[in-house]
């Protein structure tokens, strides 16, 4: 993989997770990406919000994300301390560990954080 792209804040409160995945949409289109959400980010991945603004859906582009054929995967801890089970999760984020973001990184060329 070229890029990761970790995000460790909720889709809602601030433009930094908006923004991040609209990069992130962007760049799958043109190089091999991977996704982890981390903390507060892990609320990207959740199944069953209906946003005020069709236009920003984080679960919408994460699923496009993953049209493109990126990995997608969430803090397996992060969201047991959110009281979130993976059976909450989009169907395009699974429930991983800081192991596999520990792969991940090694992996990548380069890493970006929102």
């Amino acid at each position: 993989m070229k890029y990761l792209f970790i995000f460790n804040d909720s889709p809602y409160g601030s433009q930094r997770a908006y923004n991040g995945l609209r990069l992130a949409l962007s760049l799958s289109r043109k190089a091999p990406i991977a996704v982890f959400l981390l903390g507060d980010g892990v609320i990207c991945g959740l199944a069953g919000f209906n946003p005020a603004h069709a236009d920003y859906n984080p679960q919408e582009m994460l699923r496009a994300i993953s049209g493109t054929g990126a990995k997608i995967a969430a803090c397996g801890t992060c969201m047991e301390a959110r009281g979130i089970g993976p059976e909450s999760l989009i169907s395009e984020v699974r429930r991983s560990s800081l192991d596999e973001l520990v792969e991940w990184t090694e992996a990548a060329e380069k890493v970006i954080s929102f």
